[in-house]
């Protein structure tokens, strides 16, 4: 067994295995993750990501051409490559891992990690994702500087711009965003895309996933103060500006912006909204004529009354059966117990579990 990994298999455990029986998923693993003081925040990401299974077999894939390395190239994206096949190449079907060596690494990685303080799940996932980018894209030029070296050119053209890389990271995740600017005096439309690994949704009361993105999408004028210089009129002009998903993402995350900063407290308060968010999910203002659809197949969900504290589970959708990850806890759960994570209804409640971070599967994507 690596080093900082540890096994136990609980009642727990032995009880999931029990309630899924004859169904148990051939080949599948449900394993609870170790708590190192406040890691709840990392443990519920990792298992939403380990059930998006094209980054899992993609991180497996990874290890198993990179495993002779030694721990002299050890970094996060090695790391969390590392746990993933542990993970997956258990003989047991349930228990529980001590994620030791990835959580070290984070917080080398990153000194906001590096305490025992409550923190910030999207944050985590956000720098994640980012470090992973950095990482296979620092391999990617190492490996071609070493080509270079060692050949000719392959015809490469000296002075020409190289095309971005696009990583199996972005290959899951990155969708494009065209940020649209129309001025309303000479109609002349300035378009401007941008690239996200996510999507991040101002939330209001009573509403839905499809209500936040129609906001999200929706058309604002720019006037007064905020004119907009238009280079055809050579000055600044009223204009019109909305935000599109030009390219929607093979694996859609969602994150609610629950946290809020207010003034008059001088503090963030989190934002207990019902906000109700569909198994399957149409996302019609695209610009494309054909809507892209999706599954949702994992949530993060923030336990507790404010940013500072509190607690962080996941829900997670696997061979068309919910569990609950509860950092070493692994249970089954009804699909219909989804609803109890929407949000209140009431500006105060007893119930303070709500969902954070939705991740949507692409309905039919292709494999690659």
């Amino acid at each position: 067994m690596v080093d900082g990994v540890t096994l136990t298999m609980g009642v727990a455990g032995s009880k999931l295995e029990k309630a899924l029986g004859d169904h148990f998923p051939e080949g599948e693993r449900y394993f609870g993750l170790e708590n190192f003081g406040n890691t709840c925040y990392c443990n519920s990401v990792l298992q939403a990501l380990y059930f998006c299974v094209p980054f899992r077999e993609q991180l497996v894939e990874y290890y198993s051409n990179n495993k002779s390395q030694g721990d002299g190239d050890e970094n996060l994206l090695t790391c969390l490559a590392e746990l993933f096949t542990q993970i997956s190449s258990q003989k047991k079907k349930t228990g529980v891992i001590a994620p030791k060596r990835f959580v070290q690494r984070l917080r080398k990685e990153n000194d906001v990690f590096r305490g025992f303080m409550h923190q910030d799940a999207h944050e985590f996932l956000n720098f994640l994702l980012n470090h992973l980018v950095d990482i296979l894209e620092k391999e990617s030029h190492k490996a071609k500087n070493q080509a270079l070296a060692n050949g000719p050119s392959n015809g490469q053209v000296n002075g020409v711009k190289q095309e971005p890389m696009v990583t199996w990271v972005h290959k899951n995740f990155q969708g494009i965003l065209t940020n649209e600017t129309r001025c309303l005096r000479c109609e002349t439309v300035t378009a401007r895309d941008e690239t996200f690994l996510d999507l991040s949704l101002d939330i209001e009361q009573n509403s839905s996933i499809t209500s936040c993105l129609k906001n999200f999408s929706s058309t604002e004028t720019l006037n007064a103060e905020d004119k907009f210089f238009c280079d055809k009129c050579c000055s600044l002009q009223e204009a019109q500006k909305r935000m599109k998903i030009k390219k929607p993402p093979r694996i859609l995350v969602i994150h609610l912006k629950r946290f809020k900063f207010m003034e008059q407290l001088n503090r963030h308060k989190k934002l207990s909204y019902r906000v109700v968010f569909p198994l399957e999910l149409k996302l019609s203002n695209t610009m494309e004529a054909a809507d892209s659809e999706y599954s949702l197949f994992a949530v993060v969900v923030h336990v507790g009354s404010g940013p500072n504290h509190g607690h962080y589970v996941s829900l997670v959708k696997s061979h068309n059966h919910w569990l609950f990850f509860d950092d070493e806890n692994v249970e089954m759960i009804d699909e219909s117990a989804i609803q109890t994570f929407f949000g209140s209804a009431q500006e105060y409640s007893n119930n303070t579990d709500h969902g954070y971070i939705l991740f949507y599967e692409s309905i039919g994507a292709d494999k690659y």
